[in-house]
């Protein structure tokens, strides 16, 4: 399947007042593989930066003076990314952006909904992390996803990381080789060469002192209200009968 990791930079956090997208990034994936058939487009808005928004993507209308209006860009990216499973880290806030820049060219565009699915890893993130942060810099350190080239938020920047996210997010059978079409053997066997350096970084979860207090405690009522716990070996009178 055809996948694309998207990520938007704008003027300011809402749509709804008139805030315009200044930056569109999308990595291409194909059977969960960076194809090197990525987009990206800074645009020119007609509106100025909301108050710390210039700070965070370190654009300024200046840069931004010669660049190409949405209008100009709007049907060669639909046409990148029509019929794709789009992948978006807070698909709300991109999506109401999108649909708001195809919205003043004219009712024909439609949705982006129209044309592609989208998953949102926000989502996924907030249903495997309950009650964590899951911010793109969150998951990067608790993913073990190295970010550390990320001074500014970029459009085609954060899509790469947040590439390297969706897999951590889905690792499983297809990152081990499950599925991948490769040559066959005599015996019809797939000959899957697995190649150790691709797998991604685990973090190592290492108990607190606290952690272990409590652990230690709680042993030691179960203990208690047992009699005898099967971690401490055999009772004496079980060795002994033996």
């Amino acid at each position: 399947m055809r996948q694309i990791i998207l990520d938007t930079e704008t003027t300011g956090l809402e749509w709804k007042k008139g805030n315009r997208i200044v930056e569109i990034g999308c990595v291409e994936l194909f059977k969960r593989r960076p194809t090197g058939n990525n987009y990206h487009q800074y645009i020119k808005p007609d509106v100025d930066f909301e108050q710390g928004a210039q700070e965070v993507t370190g654009l300024s209308l200046d840069f931004l003076a010669d660049k190409p209006e949405f209008a100009q860009i709007a049907e060669e990216f639909l046409a990148f990314i029509d019929g794709a499973e789009l992948i978006i880290h807070n698909a709300a806030f991109d999506l109401g952006f999108l649909d708001y820049e195809l919205s003043l060219l004219g009712p024909q565009y439609g949705k982006i909904t129209d044309r592609c699915t989208v998953i949102d890893t926000l989502a996924m993130a907030r249903e495997r992390f309950p009650g964590q942060r899951n911010s793109l810099d969150a998951l990067c350190r608790r993913l073990g996803v190295d970010n550390s080239h990320r001074a500014l938020h970029g459009g085609l920047l954060d899509a790469q990381i947040l590439g390297d996210v969706y897999i951590a997010l889905t690792s499983g059978q297809e990152e081990i080789g499950f599925g991948l079409e490769d040559d066959s053997g005599a015996d019809g066997a797939a000959l899957l060469a697995f190649d150790t350096s691709q797998l991604l970084p685990r973090p190592r979860v290492v108990a607190t002192a606290s952690e272990l207090e409590a652990h230690t405690a709680r042993l030691e009522r179960l203990r208690k209200k047992a009699g005898h716990a099967l971690w401490d070996g055999p009772k004496v009178e079980e060795v002994a009968s033996a």
